[in-house]
């Protein structure tokens, strides 16, 4: 026990338990990646179990109402916590970023927030909050990976950038996040072979807009260099990449993607939506002239490619008729999948004020259409699977099923493929390569395959 103004030891700080809870996206989770090697260098004890640890760490989403609304309800969950050990509540990311004065009032038994970057302030900042004064060789260097890596071994996110210069008129992320920032190559090259060398197979590129990797650091594009740069490491299996905005795929990306052997044929390119009103209202770049016009041109050149996309529903202005031209999209153009948002309204957007705001009660009707169209274009594509051998991953293994998944399928949002362990010969090790053929649908669009 200490005594009044006595000051704590780092011993002491060092016993402290520490359980850190991340939401929102996987740009969100290489932040909390960071903090954590952050606090495992100090020597902070990191443990999974809230109910256990002195010091609860949130790191919040908060770019639409939802997102918001959950990091609310675990902030309450995790106050609950220090009626039995939880010493010290710390609330970080976008939430504190976006409405720290609000927040800060609402919620007074949290000890501390911190906006996004933290990971430099949160070793202070807990030092602070229990009176130890840091010292000079306190702080640790860091090296070229400083994660703590919470995903399988075999896959990591690789973060090229941070912030947005995109200005959507429904999206709260410039505000939060500040402007586009790109991550010199050389460093994200020195933290993808030390991911390698730990066992990652698979990178995952994220940003909130891949394709801009570069503007700002070397005053043009460099996204397609720093695939050829990554392809270069022995042992990297796959690259994968998330978010690219259909206005950049330019002509040398796509063929970069068709020719790399090690790039994954697989492209999520957030459209949003379809109709050129809407899209204008969006304040987005790109025209339904330019998303099929691009889509087009990476079927021709990589037949194969999985397109994945999200589209927000409901947007102010939204029409029947433009809903209709949205559906009549998707039939067309058979995406591989979709992730479909009820446009939320949000207080400090310009498309806040627009007129002709979509009722709720239509935004979900229209939903629970665009879904159910979906998973019947999804369930058409996984059919004529049947027959084909996919080289996949081993993700899983539930003690009757093996779970798989390819190039074309992106960990935690796509299908996957079941291989039953009666169907396997061999023993079969997670995160190893197989080649598996598929032999069946499992509705409404996963998989059943085995292995060849």
């Amino acid at each position: 026990m200490m005594n009044k103004g006595e000051l704590m030891t780092k011993s002491e700080l060092q016993n402290k338990t520490v359980c850190l809870v991340s939401l929102g996206c996987d740009k969100n989770r290489v932040d909390s990646e960071r903090i954590l090697y952050k606090l495992n260098q100090f020597g902070f004890q990191i443990i999974n179990e809230p109910s256990e640890a002195n010091i609860l760490i949130l790191n919040t989403c908060a770019f639409i109402e939802s997102a918001r609304k959950e990091s609310i309800e675990k902030i309450l969950e995790l106050i609950d916590y220090k009626r039995g050990k939880a010493e010290k509540i710390f609330v970080v990311g976008c939430l504190p970023a976006k409405s720290l004065n609000e927040v800060k009032e609402a919620l007074p038994e949290v000890d501390c927030f911190l906006g996004v970057h933290c990971d430099d302030k949160i070793i202070q900042s807990l030092a602070e909050s229990y009176d130890y004064k840091l010292k000079e060789d306190d702080n640790t260097p860091d090296v070229a990976c400083s994660r703590i890596v919470s995903t399988p071994e075999y896959t990591a996110f690789l973060k090229i950038a941070d912030g947005c210069n995109n200005k959507c008129s429904y999206c709260t992320i410039p505000q939060i996040r500040g402007k586009y920032v790109s991550v010199p190559m050389e460093q994200l090259l020195a933290e993808a072979n030390e991911l390698v060398a730990n066992g990652v197979k698979e990178l995952i590129l994220v940003a909130q807009d891949v394709t801009r990797y570069g503007e700002d650091l070397y005053k043009k594009h460099k996204i397609v260099e720093l695939l050829q740069e990554l392809s270069k490491i022995n042992g990297l299996e796959w690259i994968r990449l998330h978010y690219c905005y259909p206005e950049f795929v330019k002509d040398d990306l796509i063929k970069e993607i068709a020719n790399n052997k090690k790039v994954c044929k697989y492209m999520d390119i957030p459209i949003q939506h379809i109709d050129n009103k809407i899209l204008h209202a969006m304040n987005r770049a790109s025209t339904c002239e330019g998303v099929t016009a691009l889509i087009d041109k990476l079927r021709k050149y990589c037949p194969d490619i999985a397109i994945r996309t999200s589209i927000i529903v409901g947007f102010p202005g939204e029409t029947k008729v433009e809903f209709k031209k949205l559906c009549e999209f998707l039939k067309n153009y058979q995406l591989d999948n979709v992730g479909f948002f009820p446009y939320s309204r949000e207080y400090d957007t310009i498309a806040y004020g627009l007129h002709k705001q979509v009722p709720n009660v239509r935004k979900k009707h229209r939903l629970k259409k665009l879904v159910k169209l979906q998973s019947s274009i999804m369930y058409s594509k996984a059919i004529l699977q049947i027959g084909n051998t996919l080289k996949a991953i081993c993700e899983d293994f539930d003690g009757e099923n093996y779970t798989f998944r390819s190039q074309y399928n992106s960990p935690e949002i796509d299908s996957v493929i079941f291989v039953n362990k009666n169907d396997v010969k061999d023993c079969i090790h997670l995160g190893e390569f197989y080649n598996v053929k598929i032999t069946n649908v499992v509705k409404p669009f996963d998989l059943r395959g085995e292995i060849i």
